[in-house]
């Protein structure tokens, strides 16, 4: 039996000024698994995610989640939105807040949660347990942390809730193998939980399927 799709693109044109860099995209991401978007860069990979995520607005076509429409001419679903309809974005610039710990950039993406106090202890030593580097330098500023560490930040802020769709573009950026393993690992637990992903790369990750 097919699993059914909880995002799909039909047709999807966007404009970004003069430009015209999506041509009738179609895609169809399957609910609770793991669809990896591969393309060269300038091919558009990021357009599409920010066409998803209503960063940039689809001039032609439609992108639907989970049956509903949410870009496209006449949808008006805003990034605040998408938030609260369970889908969480990392971009490739990362996206955290330099000035701020990363204790503070983690609360920040924790909508439930008002203090550290009420994070949710146990999730968070699960993401410390695949990125430690983020609990050794809990109260450090995000903004000296090196490159592939600033990247375990932008995505343990995507996953400290659970969310059903998690957008990643270039999820293995500056990180080393190890860590890379870690992350694919992550997100095999995160799809056995329910949660659909998809990863934009010009290179392939390889995730093996658990038996």
């Amino acid at each position: 039996m097919n699993a059914p799709m909880l995002l799909e693109l039909q047709g999807v044109h966007t404009h970004i000024g003069a430009y015209h860099i999506l041509h009738g995209v179609d895609l169809a991401v399957p609910s609770a698994g793991v669809t990896m978007l591969l393309g060269r860069n300038g091919a558009g990979k990021t357009t599409t995610l920010r066409t998803i995520m209503g960063l940039w607005r689809a001039s032609q076509g439609q992108v639907t989640f989970d049956g509903t429409p949410i870009g496209g001419p006449g949808a008006r679903k805003s990034p605040p939105d998408m938030a609260r309809m369970g889908m969480a974005y990392v971009p490739e610039n990362m996206g955290i807040f330099a000035d701020l710990s990363v204790k503070e950039n983690i609360l920040l993406a924790a909508r439930q949660a008002r203090s550290a106090d009420q994070l949710d202890t146990a999730r968070l030593e699960w993401i410390f347990g695949f990125f430690p580097a983020l609990k050794k330098f809990w109260l450090h500023p995000a903004g000296k942390l090196s490159g592939g560490q600033k990247q375990m930040l932008a995505v343990a802020r995507a996953i400290i809730e659970p969310r059903r769709l998690l957008l990643i573009d270039e999820p293995s950026k500056g990180l080393a193998p190890a860590i890379i393993q870690n992350m694919i690992d992550a997100f095999l637990e995160l799809k056995e939980a329910s949660t659909t992903i998809l990863p934009v790369s010009y290179t392939h990750l390889t995730l093996p399927t658990k038996a």
